[in-house]
């Protein structure tokens, strides 16, 4: 009997997880090669499995040369062999693993690894999202937080959270370690497809930080921005980027 789609997802984001966490513990390989490695090893099962179960489908992986045929197509997965190349070679919990179906542009399928964690998120499997704290709390990189995440912060009282890769950041509003996860430095679509997917799926807001939708499979995969949140916190968020942006844009 055929997989489904989220079933697919989720075994594909599992078995590239062990593949990862096996060709790092080989203990062949330096910090630098390492993610490389990583990255070759993990992107070919995904590509070769995928175009195996899905044949008919469009494919757009962070690792694989673009196909401008996945254009035409209504259903394409979009692949992140490894989300935080960095977290995964130094050995943390905040990297990922992320595969996602997108139909028509929507992110309608996603599971999340953290195989770090032991941790697998999908979405048709949704878990209970704890109930916000008192005071909130807003993850950001570890290594450049935006400007924007910053200032939001500030003005709304959040504490910061940095934390590694971006699946691991919006997973992280799921599993209770946040609140808000903005983003504006710039990112592709591989970056969130899969995370929105899931993070929808759980009843979280995900928008674009002008609060216009997240659209995939564009011919231009850059996307730079992302806000994902409680839906309760959601327009107090948005109007406070929006003041910040108008407040920049006069002076």
């Amino acid at each position: 009997m055929a997989m489904t789609d989220a079933d697919l997802a989720a075994h594909l984001v599992q078995v590239a997880g062990e593949l990862l966490i096996t060709v790092r513990s080989s203990g062949m390989l330096s910090l630098k090669a390492l993610g490389k490695a990583g990255d070759a090893t993990a992107n070919q099962f995904l590509v070769h499995a995928l175009r195996e179960q899905r044949p008919d489908d469009g494919l757009l992986s962070e690792e694989e040369k673009d196909n401008p045929d996945r254009l035409a197509c209504s259903r394409v997965w979009i692949v992140d062999p490894v989300d935080g190349t960095r977290e995964y070679g130094e050995e943390r919990t905040d990297w990922a693993v992320h595969v996602a179906l997108a139909i028509d542009g929507a992110p309608v399928v996603g599971a999340v690894a953290l195989p770090g964690a032991g941790e697998l998120l999908r979405s048709d499997a949704p878990i209970t999202v704890s109930a916000a704290p008192h005071k909130l709390r807003m993850v950001v990189s570890r290594t450049r937080p935006a400007a924007e995440a910053l200032a939001v912060a500030e003005a709304i009282g959040a504490e910061l959270v940095p934390m590694g890769s971006a699946g691991a950041k919006a997973m992280a509003v799921i599993r209770g370690e946040a609140d808000i996860y903005l983003h504006s430095g710039g990112q592709y679509e591989w970056d969130s497809c899969a995370p929105v997917a899931v993070a929808l799926a759980h009843g979280l807001h995900c928008s674009r930080i002008d609060g216009s939708p997240l659209v995939y499979n564009q011919a231009d995969t850059y996307l730079p921005d992302l806000l994902v949140c409680r839906k309760e916190h959601a327009e107090m968020v948005l109007s406070q980027i929006a003041a910040i942006s108008k407040s920049s844009a006069t002076t």
